[in-house]
């Protein structure tokens, strides 16, 4: 819903702004118009908030599907957010959906907007950078989009899991120079290339983070409940 967005992108992200004062560097390297991919580190549930907040332009994140249906007050409240930002519910818990969210990631692409992506896939819980998966990749080669990496700072600390309210606390997120891979792997098998340009993209979180790396991909907790 474009008008919703524009009406609550009016509103909640200068108030945001005010209130945490983030530091925000780079912004000039997000392609103002244009299919774009927005790749982050993760590191809490509050990304999802934070880099839409920051962005010079809407950026659309898949979301919990959970957060679209609660009741009550926090129920709509939460809703109201996440569908004024123009997010995009997904069952997690279900492979087929998950499978999709790819396809829903380049209708986005395809109507030239842009779309968020934490290629470790699920945030991390110790702080350290996980090896990528290779969703990032694939929605670059196919949609020839370039990659603009993220690297996220202190949102861990924004709203801890268990704290039932955001915490005023320093928060950066720094933006990288996009990287652009149309035509770079043409002569190079699939999955290979799928692996570099995943790679390429963590090296360039990794150096604006600053996050030790771990040479590992990061598993979801068996948890359901967990975030």
């Amino acid at each position: 819903m474009p008008e919703l967005y524009q009406v609550t992108h009016r509103v909640i992200p200068p108030l945001a702004r005010a209130i945490w004062r983030p530091t925000v560097e780079g912004l000039d390297r997000v392609p103002p118009t244009g299919p774009v991919i927005v790749a982050s580190n993760h590191l809490s549930f509050a990304d999802s908030l934070v880099i839409p907040i920051v962005a010079p332009r809407q950026v659309v994140f898949l979301a919990k599907k959970s957060y679209f249906t609660g009741s009550g007050v926090k129920g709509a409240l939460s809703r109201a957010w996440f569908t004024g930002m123009g997010m995009i519910p997904v069952d997690r818990d279900d492979q087929k959906a998950a499978l999709a969210s790819l396809d829903l990631a380049l209708e986005v692409l395809g109507r030239g907007g842009a779309f968020g992506i934490y290629p470790e896939g699920t945030r991390s819980r110790d702080g350290r950078l996980y090896r990528g998966r290779t969703g990032v990749a694939h929605l670059a080669l196919t949609s020839g989009a370039p990659v603009v990496p993220v690297g996220l700072a202190g949102t861990e600390n924004l709203q801890p899991v268990g704290a039932r309210l955001p915490r005023l606390v320093r928060v950066t997120v720094r933006f990288g120079e996009p990287l652009r891979f149309e035509g770079r792997y043409d002569d190079v098998p699939p999955g290979l290339a799928r692996r570099r340009v995943t790679d390429e993209v963590m090296e360039a979180i990794a150096a604006l983070s600053g996050q030790e790396r771990a040479d590992a991909y990061n598993e979801r907790p068996a948890d359901p409940l967990s975030p």
